[in-house]
């Protein structure tokens, strides 16, 4: 802990970092857009919850371009490029019409998604790189922040859509989010090598895979995969979780689930890497894959609080992958390129929120929606073998 506190600028700089991932958060607060969107424009509902996949596979890809564009132009423009795009693109979105609405696709769901993306990527990697010996804490209280937005925004946004509606809403947070970027951009920088100190220099003496070296080891892609498989739970029910509570006996709590959620996402991105410095990556990962199995065909006969407590088990869980997964990136690929190196294994995620949600849509129906459990909970099964294999391929190596 004394290694925490005694790196004042390290900590100033998470904190600075910790603020733009509250901004950058909105990500994951559509569901909160989805009736008064499809009220304005008068589209249908399954056409607005597809910005949400739009956004995150985006997002995804942003992380891989923030990566790669952080290595040549640094992490403060990296976050103020990355910034301005999500609030440029919120700001374009007020000015949709009935007849350009989809055109939302391209400026909240690409261009805010890949801008949300292109920072992310920036404040992790400079946290981590803040914190050579202490990587879960700064990841976990990183990425728990951006998952924290939602209990700040969803009912803000709520508020600010009844009192001044939907065009203006879209304008308040573009203003909000820009003043935040610019106001903090600058404080976001990468250490220099008297930072890193003795335990840097050691993780950096280990092989630092390049991103083009990293693509060619199996670990590589069952990694990926393994997050490809493991987030379609929530991917799948995020932009549903109001509609699925009134469906399941939980309507009277059914915007305070996107807020619980919402905590239970944050609480997740904090405790999951903080677990695996307990007890190792692979097995913390297996842990929160397999609970994401159960919760999801736990949700084939939950109801009322039963399906309030599953859903928020799921996303303390998908609130792990991005907690854990930088970590479990850097530990088998090196610190030194982990920002180009997690944005080639967020692939998996970005393809997880795009294909997952139309997929499952041609299984079962929202009314009758329990074979869609089951395919959730048997993809989220995939993943965890997917780790376990990641897992005794690394035993099978140290042994030999």
């Amino acid at each position: 802990m004394s290694a925490i506190t005694e790196n004042k600028q390290g900590l100033k700089v998470l904190i600075a970092g910790c603020v733009m991932q509250l901004f950058l958060g909105i990500v994951y607060v559509w569901s909160v857009f989805v009736k008064p969107v499809s009220v304005a424009y008068d589209w249908d509902v399954a056409g607005v919850k597809l910005m949400s996949s739009f956004m995150l596979s985006f997002f995804g890809i942003g992380i891989l371009a923030g990566g790669k564009l952080m290595m040549k132009i640094g992490a403060q423009k990296t976050v103020l490029t990355g910034g301005l795009m999500l609030a440029g693109g919120m700001l374009a979105s007020a000015f949709m019409t009935q007849e350009t609405k989809t055109l939302m696709y391209l400026t909240y769901g690409v261009i805010g998604g890949f801008g949300v993306g292109t920072a992310y990527s920036a404040v992790i990697s400079t946290a981590q790189k803040w914190f050579p010996q202490n990587r879960g804490f700064a990841t976990g209280v990183s990425v728990c922040t951006f998952g924290f937005s939602t209990v700040i925004f969803a009912p803000l946004i709520k508020a600010l859509i009844a009192n001044f509606g939907l065009d203006t809403t879209f304008m308040i947070l573009a203003a909000g989010c820009g003043l935040a970027v610019v106001s903090l951009f600058s404080i976001i920088r990468l250490p220099d090598d008297s930072v890193t100190g003795k335990m840097g220099a050691a993780l950096l003496a280990k092989k630092q895979y390049t991103l083009a070296e990293t693509i060619k080891t199996k670990e590589f892609y069952l990694i990926a995969l393994s997050m490809m498989f493991a987030t379609s739970v929530f991917f799948v029910l995020n932009p549903s979780f109001i509609t699925l509570a009134e469906s399941h006996g939980a309507a009277q709590v059914a915007t305070l689930l996107v807020m619980i959620t919402g905590v239970a996402n944050a609480m997740g991105r904090l405790c999951a890497p903080m677990l695996a410095d307990k007890i190792g990556c692979e097995k913390a990962a297996i842990a929160i894959t397999l609970t994401t199995a159960l919760c999801a065909l736990a949700l084939c006969f939950a109801h009322g609080w039963l399906f309030v407590v599953a859903v928020a088990v799921a996303a303390f869980c998908y609130g792990g992958f991005p907690g854990l997964y930088p970590v479990l990136t850097a530990d088998y690929f090196g610190i030194k390129n982990v920002g180009a190196n997690y944005g080639a294994v967020m692939i998996g995620f970005a393809l997880s929120a795009l294909c997952w949600p139309i997929l499952i849509s041609m299984i079962g129906s929202d009314d009758a929606p329990t074979m869609r459990f089951i395919a959730l909970g048997s993809l989220a099964g995939i993943a965890t073998v997917l780790v376990v294999v990641l897992m005794l391929g690394k035993k099978k190596a140290v042994e030999q």
